[in-house]
């Protein structure tokens, strides 16, 4: 299996190396670092030398480099080192990897290098269980084990659900459901849609005791369909991708497409999915931009909400392009609401709204002009996109809806659903 762990920087520099077997030599390493990292000719993930094969990911500026000598299944191989990026994140409590970062946690990478991985076979990187019996950086136990925590421990370890500890219990248990939404849209200057997609993800977070199992049902168009006599209270969607936390069973999945898990305890992920047709936007914008002769640059921007009037966007920011040889005066900017600034550095209008109410049904208006500076050669100015980014809690572009969430246990857990929507559309002009 895996034969060898190293982390490396840009320049081919070397932080540190874990040897899990013998038959990968530390002269195969050094020729990887020289030959490859250090010339900056990585093109492809997997890279073969001197037969041993290197798969490689690149977190931030450190190089996460898995070595095998034999056939295996890179896949595998690719999902624990980004499985182990992920960990040094949670275990580090930083947003990016680098030298300082590996530098100051020399040991505890030491640490967990030698409890995920067994001989050259990926044992866990969940940090849940990791955290009980290595207490060192962000992730440590509040209280130390006792002599039976130790051994449900192993248990946990060692079992087939190796993401949920034993012998649980909470006095109330609730489980809380959101679903995030990204919608990614590119419009003409006709309007027409170009491209459109929405990429989404349920994240959960359950607080129940026991071994609970529990089934979760969305609006599925090809479930739907596979029972017409149920009766249905929201449309069904057709979700082009879809992929699941490794607690979903995915054998009853390609059964009958039920999402049946036992969840681990805390905050995860459940799934993720992409949906490209029928999407529902919030806003609608009408952008008339006019060159006059050489010197001036006209701007008419209006923004429409088009969600419930109960409803309400926050951070909306419109970024409007304008010509890198020009200039915009304050006074030359003229809104009825929202604030209003321009930046030199990215040769931008920033147009933002800190909460924007959908009651409000003529929408928001925006006139500017700005001047443009002479030069020898004009140059055409090839307009970029208009870019909205905004986020609208309670209102889902896919028209994904949770249809049902069943806890299979004896008491009654408080349930608790949300639905968010976080955008960037971009529109031509």
């Amino acid at each position: 299996m895996i034969s060898a762990v190293f982390l490396c920087q840009e320049n081919g520099d070397r932080l540190l190396e874990r040897h899990y077997r013998n038959d990968v030599s530390r002269q195969a390493i050094r020729a990887f670092r020289h030959q490859v990292v250090a010339t900056r000719s990585i093109k492809k993930p997997i890279v073969r030398i001197d037969n041993i094969t290197f798969l490689v990911t690149k977190c931030d500026s450190i190089y996460i480099v898995g070595t095998v000598s034999e056939n295996v299944n890179p896949t595998l191989v690719f999902e624990f080192l980004f499985s182990l990026a992920k960990l040094f994140k949670t275990y580090f409590n930083c947003t990016k990897l680098d030298k300082a970062v590996i530098r100051d946690n020399f040991v505890l990478i030491y640490e967990l290098l030698d409890e995920v991985v067994d001989n050259g076979y990926p044992q866990l990187t969940s940090t849940t269980i990791l955290s009980k019996f290595i207490q060192m950086g962000t992730a440590k136990e509040k209280e130390p084990l006792e002599a039976k925590a130790k051994g449900r421990l192993t248990k946990a370890i060692t079992g087939v659900q190796d993401w949920r500890p034993t012998g649980l219990s909470y006095q109330k248990n609730e489980v809380y459901i959101d679903v995030l939404e990204h919608v990614n849209l590119l419009m003409s200057t006709k309007g027409g849609v170009l491209r459109s997609d929405v990429s989404g993800s349920v994240i959960m977070k359950t607080c129940l005791s026991g071994m609970p199992t529990c089934k979760f049902g969305l609006n599925d168009k090809v479930r739907l369909e596979r029972n017409p006599n149920q009766a249905r209270t929201t449309k069904g969607i057709v979700i082009d991708d879809i992929t699941f936390h490794r607690c979903v069973r995915l054998g009853k999945f390609d059964q009958d497409r039920t999402i049946s898990f036992t969840p681990p305890d805390g905050t995860f992920e459940l799934m993720k999915y992409r949906v490209t047709s029928n999407i529902s936007l919030p806003f609608k914008v009408i952008a008339i931009v006019n060159e006059r002769g050489r010197n001036r640059v006209e701007y008419d921007i209006k923004i429409k909400p088009n969600f419930s009037e109960k409803l309400f966007a926050t951070k909306v920011i419109v970024k409007i392009p304008v010509p890198p040889n020009a200039t915009a005066k304050q006074k030359h900017i003229k809104v009825k609401s929202g604030r209003v600034k321009y930046s030199p550095t990215t040769n931008e209008i920033h147009w933002m709204f800190k909460k924007f109410p959908g009651t409000v049904t003529g929408g928001y208006q925006l006139q500017a002009e700005v001047c443009r500076l002479h030069s020898v050669q004009d140059k055409p100015w090839v307009r970029p996109p208009i870019i909205l980014g905004f986020h609208v809690p309670m209102y889902c572009s896919s028209g994904l809806h949770v249809r049902f969430l069943q806890v299979l246990e004896s008491y009654k857990p408080v349930i608790d659903a949300l639905t968010c929507v976080g955008c960037r559309l971009t529109f031509a002009v």
